[in-house]
């Protein structure tokens, strides 16, 4: 009687949807439970699933599709807590910022959000660029080009000389005095109208870079930028709009103020000191590692010429120490968002943060779990994404593999659905 009326339930949605798609499943990842399952149907109508069911349903209507994926791996799609969406790295990367035009910039950006899109990442957050990000974003939105669903910081937020400003490194006659319209703030005022800007430049969240950087063509790497007083105001204002606040930081002191100013993320955390882990824990505030980029910096910082000088030292001194930082937080009990900072490396290698997770103690069960529901719970989506559930939006992938078995497979995502529509099968 029961799977009458599942089969019931299934035939009105039909008749009222339309075409249903069929999801036969080898296996699939219940990111709710930890469990892998075995043997199952998900049915998708128009952007969502409607269905999971035991077994291998039949079905006889001829507008319906069935996809074979009796012997593959699946999970909900993937989901970035730190990507730069406008760039990637190369050796040219800093004369481009004075050589691409925004419509050069949004060219590359296209590629980039499609081979992201490709590679199992249906959602990123974007942490910071030109403001390219937000039409790139709505683009996306409104079906117009093909990539993730975005959630973008537009443009980070620094302080004078600080990590995100964005005339670091230029000559005298072409640096000027950016302030809060450019992303930087100097004093309370300047935060909250930097805040404001944002939201009127169609942001979706706020990112300060509480420390010095590697990649910023400046000296330091990892000292406080900002005042706690800025940082508070920033939280502030940033919560009267309905956003969470990101914090790139390296050096403790400056996550120290970051916490306990009111941001949700941590970005990198490379020197964090168990102190500040505890702290992270008491005031509910997650880390996102990077790992990736961490090695791919210090790879590319023992090429000669490849970065300017002044980012060789830091990059060497920083990069090494992020994967070790991340394994001491999560056995500490620190919260983890998956998180990867592709752009800082060539994008579609996201899935390689997974393994490095996994070398660091995190189990691969938890790791997947990271990218998908802890990130859908940061950015107010946990009853749209993160899961295989009736009722969510039907952003799906496959591996050739069980990833509780083999993390590497996460590298080779060979299915992708977003919202219903088969990108890649």
């Amino acid at each position: 009687m029961k799977n009458m009326l599942r089969l019931l339930a299934l035939l009105l949605t039909t008749s009222v949807l339309g075409q249903n798609t069929y999801l036969h499943c080898g296996k699939l990842i219940d990111t709710k439970s930890g469990k892998v399952l075995t043997e199952k149907t998900i049915v998708v109508s128009g952007s969502k699933i409607t269905a999971v069911e035991n077994g291998y349903l039949n079905v006889s209507s001829a507008e319906d599709v069935i996809i074979d994926l009796k012997d593959k791996t699946v999970m909900p799609g993937l989901i970035d807590m730190h990507v730069h969406i406008e760039s990637e790295t190369n050796p040219k990367a800093y004369l481009e910022d004075y050589t691409l035009n925004d419509a050069d910039i949004a060219y590359n950006a296209l590629h980039y959000a499609e081979v992201s899109l490709m590679n199992g990442f249906t959602t990123v957050r974007d942490l910071g660029g030109t403001g390219v990000n937000v039409s790139l974003k709505n683009a996306i939105a409104s079906g117009k080009v093909v990539g993730p669903r975005i959630f973008t910081a537009e443009k980070a937020l620094a302080t004078t000389g600080g990590h995100a400003d964005p005339t670091n490194g230029a000559k005298r006659a072409l640096v000027g005095d950016p302030g809060p319209k450019d992303g930087v703030v100097n004093g309370v005022d300047d935060a909250k109208k930097a805040v404001r800007q944002r939201y009127k430049n169609g942001a979706d969240l706020i990112k300060i870079t509480a420390t010095g950087g590697v990649l910023s063509v400046a000296k330091s790497g990892q000292n406080p930028q900002f005042s706690i007083e800025e940082i508070k105001a920033i939280c502030e204002t940033a919560k009267d709009y309905g956003f969470h606040v990101a914090a790139h930081a390296h050096g403790d002191e400056g996550m120290q103020r970051a916490i306990k100013g009111g941001v949700k993320t941590i970005e990198h955390g490379t020197l964090m000191s168990e102190e500040t882990m505890e702290l992270m824990k008491q005031y509910d505030v997650y880390l996102v590692p990077t790992i990736t980029a961490g090695k791919s910096v210090t790879d590319k910082a023992k090429i000669p010429g490849y970065y300017p000088e002044v980012i060789v030292g830091k990059a060497l001194d920083i990069g090494p120490k992020i994967q070790n930082t991340f394994g001491k937080a999560y056995k500490k009990g620190v919260g983890i968002a998956f998180g990867t900072d592709a752009g800082v490396f060539f994008h579609g290698e996201n899935g390689k943060e997974f393994a490095y997770m996994m070398e660091a103690g995190m189990p691969a069960m938890e790791t997947i779990q990271s990218a998908t529901i802890t990130n859908a719970l940061i950015l107010k989506m946990e009853n749209e994404l993160g899961q295989v559930q009736p009722g969510f939006l039907a952003d799906i992938i496959a591996v050739n593999e069980d990833p509780t078995v083999n993390i590497d497979t996460m590298e080779n995502v060979i299915f992708v659905m977003k919202e219903g529509k088969i990108y890649k099968n």
